[in-house]
């Protein structure tokens, strides 16, 4: 399998391009900034300097064409404003699957985040409701599209060690789960087609992951 990662260069996209690097798949990162591309080389991926901000669909396009897959992994991550939580966590992933759909490649895993369900709390952080309304805005719309969608949304993120078992459904209660935990998931999502047309919620449990998927897709 060949998948492209946007984002590439983020923590849980590094982790996934080891994953499968692991696995025997091929992974193909997209990150913006040139200096990341030994990073994902070390991460056994190829690295494509794209920046998601600045390109249009057909050059986005020409970089997953031959994909079996893509995985919206990116965001603007810490000290960026709301501005480009919009330019990023919403256009990047609406502009990723205008190019998966350009280029005819269905399936697509986005990256999203518990929480978006609800308008945030009055006296919410602007900047963190940004966040949470460009997440939901990028659902809304790589959902309504004719792709393979599964989003993931999870809980709290930590660098903690692996606890390779998990509560995934369509709704868990709030808590944590580990980057290397939602990687894992990620790539048995993606080995997973029967999860397509699914929003799952993701935070640490007692159920192995492959097992936690099969009562996912049971349960929908």
């Amino acid at each position: 399998m060949r998948v492209v990662i946007a984002g590439g260069h983020g923590k849980i996209a590094k982790l996934l391009e080891r994953e499968l690097a692991g696995r025997g798949d091929t992974a193909v990162g997209l990150v913006r900034n040139p200096d990341h591309a030994a990073a994902l080389r070390a991460a056994g991926a190829e690295p494509v300097v794209c920046d998601l901000e600045r390109s249009d669909v057909d050059a986005v396009a020409g970089h997953v064409a031959s994909a079996d897959a893509v995985v919206f992994a990116a965001g603007a991550g810490p000290g960026s404003g709301a501005a480009r939580k919009d330019t990023v966590d919403r256009a990047a992933a609406v502009l990723l699957a205008d190019a998966a759909q350009r280029a005819g490649v269905r399936r697509y895993l986005l990256v999203s985040s518990m929480g978006v369900d609800s308008p945030p709390a009055e006296g919410t952080d602007e900047v963190w409701a940004a966040y949470l309304r460009a997440k939901k805005a990028a659902e809304e719309d790589v959902t309504s599209r004719d792709l393979d969608v599964t989003v993931l949304r999870p809980g709290r993120l930590t660098d903690d060690e692996p606890v390779g078992r998990i509560t995934l459904a369509r709704q868990v209660p709030p808590g944590p789960v580990t980057r290397t935990d939602v990687a894992r998931v990620l790539l048995a999502l993606l080995h997973a087609p029967d999860t397509a047309g699914l929003t799952l919620e993701l935070v640490g449990g007692e159920t192995p992951i492959a097992d936690a998927i099969r009562a996912a897709v049971a349960a929908s």
